[in-house]
């Protein structure tokens, strides 16, 4: 089903950026519940990648909002790795618009994101309690690669040639 959703370059600190990735961080410590000690998965800690407004922004990344009509439904970002590579991070879907075509529209524009900025290569990565994710990365066309970005979590890494 078609979204036709607007998206915008947002700050992650700022506004419905920082709902969206609050909303994201929330479900991830909840999904992980009995990881990382007592409070579940902190996407913020210290052994995890970095995603937050310096690497998410300009002039190497970027976060975008995906909105409908006035309401935001969607977030994700992208950050540029050592090796001259991007890696999408942050991306959620509001569960009011899961099931609607809205991740695959949000990772597109994420993607088109990566090419204006001059990126051949996006990677990503997702962990073991989110099997839906990596089919759903597998059918976008990411392909399995080692363990890029350290992270302690993720059991599966992808790569895509833009």
């Amino acid at each position: 089903m078609a979204t036709h959703l607007v998206f915008r370059a947002v700050p992650s600190d700022v506004g419905d950026a920082a709902a969206l990735v609050a909303a994201m961080l929330a479900e991830m410590r909840e999904l992980y519940w009995d990881v990382g000690g007592s409070g579940g998965l902190d996407l913020d800690s210290p052994d995890m990648p970095k995603a937050g407004p310096a690497e998410l922004g300009p002039p190497h990344g970027v976060f975008l909002v995906g909105y409908r009509g006035d309401v935001a439904v969607c977030g994700g970002g992208l950050k540029r790795l050592p090796d001259g590579a991007c890696e999408i991070k942050r991306m959620y879907v509001v569960p009011a618009a899961r099931g609607q075509g809205v991740a695959r529209e949000l990772l597109h524009a994420l993607e088109d994101a990566a090419r204006e900025l001059g990126y051949s290569i996006a990677r990503l990565d997702t962990g073991p309690r989110q099997a839906h994710a990596q089919g759903f990365y597998q059918r976008e066309g990411y392909h399995a690669v080692g363990n890029f970005n350290d992270n302690p979590v993720a059991t599966y890494f992808g790569e895509k040639q833009l």
